[in-house]
């Protein structure tokens, strides 16, 4: 079986990156279709080594005969083509923030939650988690099995690609202009972000969290047990690329670090690299380009009853957005029957 499948957002970094999974990962492709706004309308975007796409214009796309649409374009974007999309008969994986919540629509990691896509029929639409919720669920996952995990304080550094091709920009800009001593003003973030960290990520709400603290702490609980009680502060890093997580978890049972590490080594899509020593643990620079999710510094917590203290690191650009999106429509074909269009 093949499938035609369409990457909405083509040109940004999460949609060439779902791009350049599709042909790493042999996707069962017929075609490929690359969409994005009228203003990129004919720019070459890149299908695996050696094909290039033109991009076609979302606006004017009809997707009757599309099998799969992965979207990244931005949430008001998706707000407006998913359902049209969905309407059409194409199923629709979203990496926007716009349907995570929806009750109706499953909000999925498939080394957590597969099961979750049984339903994905009812609308045609299926949710991408936010990039620092995924790879946190990935990694307590296992934990939360083996342990029952009661309550979640998590701090995050998250990468600038995180905030788009503009933000990676601003970063380059402002470190050269500092050893020239220039001073360029912010405009994707609210201060220098050369040789600095904001705690601030989206939008403010009343209670004094940010839109994405709010994020991790509903999507974790959709997604491993709405139970589990959590509290999040996110900061944004000097990194290009690459999400860390300083997680500290209290569990229902006992749980050394020896028996979680061991748990950790065999769960999918999870990596430990654990030694206690100098380098023995993963950063944001060996985890870019990577598809797992890296487990380091795994310790106990002896100030809580039952406490566990890990530091997290993925791609976000990767298992964060593309691969999960490509992993999602893998799990649809291979255990949830999802067949191709007949061509005529």
């Amino acid at each position: 079986m093949a499938y035609k499948v369409a990457v909405v957002g083509a040109t940004g970094n999460v949609g060439r990156e779902i791009l350049k999974i599709l042909a790493e990962r042999n996707f069962p492709v017929r075609e490929v279709v690359a969409l994005a706004s009228a203003k990129s309308r004919g720019k070459d975007v890149s299908y695996g080594n050696t094909k290039i796409l033109k991009t076609k214009v979302l606006d004017e796309y009809d997707f009757r005969g599309t099998d799969i649409a992965l979207f990244s374009p931005g949430a008001s974007v998706s707000k407006e083509f998913a359902p049209l999309a969905a309407e059409q008969g194409c199923v629709v994986i979203d990496n926007t923030s716009f349907f995570r919540m929806d009750k109706d629509i499953p909000l999925v990691v498939p080394e957590v939650n597969p099961e979750a896509l049984a339903g994905f029929r009812k609308r045609n639409i299926i949710a991408n988690p936010n990039c620092s919720t995924m790879q946190m669920v990935v990694a307590l996952k296992p934990l939360h099995d083996a342990a029952g995990i009661r309550r979640i304080v998590v701090s995050t550094y998250q990468s600038v690609s995180g905030a788009g091709k503009e933000a990676m920009d601003e970063l380059f800009s402002q470190t050269k202009d500092l050893f020239i001593h220039e001073n360029r003003p912010s405009k994707k973030f609210t201060k220098r972000i050369a040789f600095n960290v904001i705690p601030h990520i989206d939008v403010f709400m009343e209670d004094g969290n940010t839109k994405e603290e709010w994020k991790m702490v509903q999507e974790t609980k959709k997604i491993l047990d709405p139970n589990i009680e959590i509290s999040a502060t996110c900061v944004r890093v000097p990194v290009f690329v690459g999400h860390a997580e300083s997680i500290n978890i209290e569990m229902d049972r006992p749980l050394s670090a020896d028996e979680a590490r061991e748990i950790l080594q065999d769960a999918p899509g999870v990596v430990v690299i654990d030694s206690r020593q100098n380098g023995g643990y993963q950063t944001p620079v060996e985890s870019a380009g990577e598809d797992a999710v890296f487990v380091s510094r795994i310790r106990e917590d002896r100030s809580v009853e039952n406490g566990l203290n890990l530091w997290c690191v993925s791609d976000n650009l990767r298992k964060g957005a593309a691969l999960n999106a490509v992993q999602i429509a893998e799990e649809l074909i291979a255990n949830y029957n999802l067949q191709p269009a007949r061509v005529a």
